[in-house]
């Protein structure tokens, strides 16, 4: 930076014209304020130098800079190419702004360019952002030439609009993929709670010759193993980040991290957090304050929040949660209620929904059903199905039947689909000795046709998983599944030592 001030300085001194120059050089650095001064002092920029100006803003903002810097364009006669909408496209969507894209769109069509496939794959990824599929995909249809990028924008369009059966239908119809198209599916699969179908893309990928995974295919991953508990397959990708050095990478680190933790492997947990040192961010803070919390290491978990505050890092409200998470399992009301009434007064935080949540649950434990009660009508916000759920829990451990009554009452407008309520509120009834409730209870559930949902268990093998319900016939090997099972329990009951189990299984193995 001072060697090209010094370059400025020399060409003022000199008379000579290093402008073009310094600008490239400015807006590569990029020190774009310095570069736009530069700009302006030129009677009549080259085409060249707005579209450089343009990409600048587009991909550091502010971005309305473009929308300027475009207009000015127009009205000097200078007008714009493939290179100008293209960034102006970009511009339009990183402001969510439907209504300049919609006119470049008219301008881009006037200006004979529609069969630039740079600019029509631009327009794609600037309408999918928006949101608008629709127009997305006619822009992508009517397009003359599709290459990897224009795919990739209409399948990351369909995953962000939660699309998933779109986004895997263009995906099977590309002609070829790269890595970022095995990543966007992934991702998109992760980002929108379909963790085991993110997990079966990414393994699919891994079998597919000459596409390696690359950090954002990690990192995406990642939380897919973290939800279904898939820790083999996480170790195994550690290993390969470590490999390729993506572990200096915080999105991968602060991924392994959570993986760790949500898979109950809080000694590795603290490894990888021990090992990121002086680069932990709150995120990383969060995950091990969170792992040690629900694993029932509370004291650990309050030790960390307080070594967090004492490094001077801001915790969050996601901290608070981890804090107050750790006070329900190591049942500390006191210490809960401080750190409750602490978010706001000393660090700013409005407590949200899941803060309230997490001191329902916390007084409900302890038996402080009223005082729980009292907060629940306190809230600023609407309570939830989980607030109302922790109530009842509660009121179900403590037999408290009047609160359990009010706390049904809501449950049952928030999710009268859910048969668990009426199962706990049957049950509460019946601990009272008050029949004519539960038949009252069991006759809205038969009227109302609720039935109870089957519980199912992911199982992980191989490197893959499993999903099984009860009494599953549904698993392609369901018949070996079965029949070790019927082999098991006759040698059980041939024996008749259950202790020997283990010793049968590895023989029937």
């Amino acid at each position: 930076m001072n060697q090209l001030k010094q370059i400025h300085a020399h060409t003022l001194r000199n008379g000579i014209d290093f402008t073009n120059f310094l600008i490239v050089k400015l807006l590569e650095i990029p020190n774009i304020p310095y570069a736009h001064k530069l700009f302006d002092v030129i009677p009549k920029p080259t085409l060249f130098l707005y579209n450089k100006l343009i990409q600048a803003y587009a991909s550091h903002g502010p971005h309305h800079q473009c929308f300027s810097l475009g207009t000015q364009m127009r009205l000097q006669g200078c007008s714009p190419n493939p290179h100008s909408f293209t960034f102006l496209f970009s511009a339009s969507a990183a402001l969510y702004s439907s209504c300049h894209g919609q006119m470049l769109h008219s301008q881009f069509v006037k200006s004979g360019y529609e069969f630039n496939v740079f600019a029509l794959t631009s327009l794609v990824d600037m309408y999918a952002k928006l949101g608008w599929m629709a127009n997305a995909r006619q822009v992508f249809g009517e397009m003359p030439m599709r290459d990897v990028p224009s795919w990739n924008s209409m399948i990351a369009g369909y995953a962000r609009s939660g699309d998933m059966e779109g986004a895997l239908e263009l995906f099977e119809e590309m002609p070829s993929r790269n890595v970022i198209s095995w990543t966007t599916m992934i991702s998109g699969y992760s980002q929108n709670g379909q963790y085991a179908k993110a997990l079966d893309m990414f393994l699919k990928m891994e079998r597919e010759k000459g596409v390696s995974p690359n950090e954002v295919t990690i990192a995406s991953v990642l939380p897919a193993c973290a939800n279904l508990g898939a820790l083999e397959v996480g170790q195994r990708i550690e290993d390969y980040a470590r490999r390729k050095g993506y572990f200096i990478n915080m999105f991968v680190c602060n991924g392994i991290l959570e993986m760790y933790s949500r898979c109950g492997r809080i000694d590795m947990a603290k490894r990888v957090f021990d090992e990121i040192g002086c680069k932990r961010n709150v995120c990383s803070w969060n995950s091990i304050i969170m792992g040690l919390a629900v694993h029932g290491k509370c004291n650990e978990a309050l030790k960390l929040f307080q070594e967090m505050l004492s490094e001077g890092a801001a915790p969050d409200d996601v901290t608070f949660v981890g804090g107050l998470l750790a006070c329900i399992h190591g049942g500390m009301v006191e210490t809960g209620r401080e750190l409750f009434q602490s978010m706001e007064q000393n660090f700013s935080i409005v407590p949200k929904l899941e803060h309230y949540g997490c001191m329902v649950d916390l007084l409900g434990r302890a038996g402080e059903l009223h005082e729980a009660y009292d907060l629940i009508q306190s809230m600023p916000m609407k309570p939830d199905s989980v607030v109302w759920g922790a109530l009842l829990g509660a009121c179900s451990f403590y037999g408290h039947v009047e609160l359990a009554e009010k706390a049904v009452e809501s449950l049952f407008e928030l999710e009268p689909w859910n048969p668990g309520n009426y199962v706990i509120m049957s049950n509460i009834y019946a601990s009272a000795g008050q029949w004519d409730g539960v038949a009252k209870l069991w006759k809205l559930m038969k009227g109302g046709r609720i039935t109870k949902a089957a519980g199912y268990s992911f199982i992980e093998e191989g490197g893959k998983i499993h999903k099984f319900i009860v009494e599953d016939r549904t698993h392609p090997q369901s018949f070996e599944i079965y029949a070790l099972l019927d082999e098991v329990s006759t040698r059980v009951k041939l024996i008749g030592n259950a202790t020997d189990l283990d010793s049968i299984i590895d023989e029937s193995c």
